[in-house]
């Protein structure tokens, strides 16, 4: 069997930054197995699978295709980035001439349209509650040690907490931050985190960024994500409240880096934008 499989770097418009995803275009239907298997040979935070949901589909010419996001330990619920690698893909390389494409996914159906450079994805927007602090104190002390915290919430949807850092603290610091993702694990007691969110308020004066961020999901067998879509499906939430604002700029501080464009919609849901970078072109075998 040959499949089609590119990489694609994902909320970056420059090659070898962003977040790394694997495509694989499906012209017939793959064996369940393989999709994991194919996910943990890619050995990328995501990689996603587009597929025909009709004989007579079209990559260049059909407007919605099926999803499914694997991490290389499991298949997950919601991936954004792989979701933008997956747009461009098909707009790009495919070159697909529909305005506005669909994927059926886990998660409903979501929606990719182009705008000049970006690629605006249409994702549910999540709340996030206010979380007792003491059932997660073990969690946030293995995140951060002894540094101030100034908010936490949890995503019940998404199974995301989210722990907003003292607003005393810079970027840097957020970036600097030594994280042992692994030992998460031993120290989330709940059994209900799944992934969990460090945040900063930013400096939004002129054309700075509302907030920065870094993810970390040891339990889907990712350490650090570099740029993660889903997150900000919840960051989105939490500082569109704190700050007041529908429209923002957020930047995920991991070593490779990311930026978002925000903007909340009025149907309850959230366009994220970002660009891409194609980086790889091959063709899988076996």
């Amino acid at each position: 069997m040959q499949i089609p499989v590119f990489t694609v770097d994902a909320f970056t418009n420059r090659p070898f930054s962003g977040n790394p995803a694997a495509v694989c275009l499906l012209e017939n239907e793959l064996d369940e197995d393989l999709h994991q298997k194919i996910a943990t040979e890619m050995n990328l935070s995501e990689t996603a699978f587009i597929r025909k949901l009709h004989p007579g589909d079209d990559f260049t010419k059909s407007s919605c295709f099926g999803l499914r996001w694997f991490t290389p330990a499991s298949e997950v619920p919601l991936c954004g980035h792989a979701t933008l690698a997956s747009a461009a893909v098909l707009f790009h390389i495919q070159k697909n001439t529909n305005p506005v494409l669909t994927f059926v996914t886990l998660s409903g159906e979501l929606k990719a349209r182009q705008v000049k450079d970006d690629i605006v994805l249409d994702l549910p927007l999540y709340p996030a509650h206010p979380q007792v602090l003491e059932e997660v104190e073990e969690l946030i002390k293995a995140a951060v040690g002894d540094m101030a915290v100034q908010d936490v919430r949890y995503s019940p949807d998404t199974r995301k907490l989210l722990v907003r850092l003292s607003d005393t603290y810079e970027r840097s610091v957020l970036e600097e931050l030594k994280v042992s993702a692994q030992s998460f694990l031993s120290a989330e007691k709940t059994g209900k985190v799944k992934g969990l969110i460090l945040t900063l308020k930013g400096n939004s004066s002129g054309k700075g960024h509302d907030f920065y961020s870094r993810y970390f999901a040891p339990w889907y067998g990712v350490l650090e994500d570099p740029v993660t879509g889903s997150a900000h499906a919840v960051l989105s939430s939490y500082w569109s409240e704190q700050l007041g604002k529908k429209e923002m700029l957020a930047f995920q501080c991991s070593r490779r880096g990311g930026e978002l464009k925000i903007c909340l919609r009025s149907d309850g849901r959230v366009d994220i934008a970002g660009q891409s970078a194609v980086v790889l072109k091959g063709t899988l075998t076996f």
